[in-house]
C-alpha cells in the first residue's frame, strides 16, 4: 500500500484571493451587493412584494413582482427608484439606465 504525504495544502484564505481576482467572481460578487440594497432603495413594503432577478444588456434591471398591482405601482415609482439607487450604484461602480418589473419572474424562497 502507498503511502500519500498530504504536503501542498492550501490555505482557504489564497483559494478565495484567485476567486476574488476572476471577472465573473467580480461582478457576480458586485450585483449581489446591489441586490441587498432593494429594500432600502424600494422600501418595506415594496421590498417585502418584489425582488432583483437579473440584469440585462445595457443596464436594465429586471425587478420580479409578487403580482402585477406591484409590478404598476413600482412601474410609477420607476424615476424615483432610480434616483434613489444612484448612490449605490456609484459606489459599486455599475450602471443602471431602467428597470423592469416582471410578476411572471416571481417566485417564494
Amino acid at each position: 500500500m502507498k503511502k500519500i504525504l498530504y504536503t501542498k495544502f492550501k490555505y482557504v484564505d489564497e483559494i478565495i484571493e484567485k476567486l476574488a481576482q476572476k471577472a465573473e467572481v467580480k461582478k457576480a460578487i458586485t450585483r449581489s451587493n446591489l441586490c441587498k440594497f432593494w429594500v432600502k432603495v424600494a422600501g418595506e413594503k415594496f421590498g417585502q412584494n418584489s425582488k432583483p432577478y437579473s440584469m440585462l444588456k445595457g443596464g436594465t434591471m429586471v425587478i420580479a413582482c409578487k403580482t402585477p398591482a406591484v409590478a404598476q405601482e413600482l412601474m410609477l415609482r420607476k424615476t424615483q427608484l432610480l434616483v434613489k439607487f444612484q448612490p449605490y450604484t456609484e459606489s459599486l461602480h455599475i450602471k443602471i439606465k431602467d428597470l423592469k418589473f416582471d410578476p411572471k419572474k416571481w417566485s417564494e424562497d
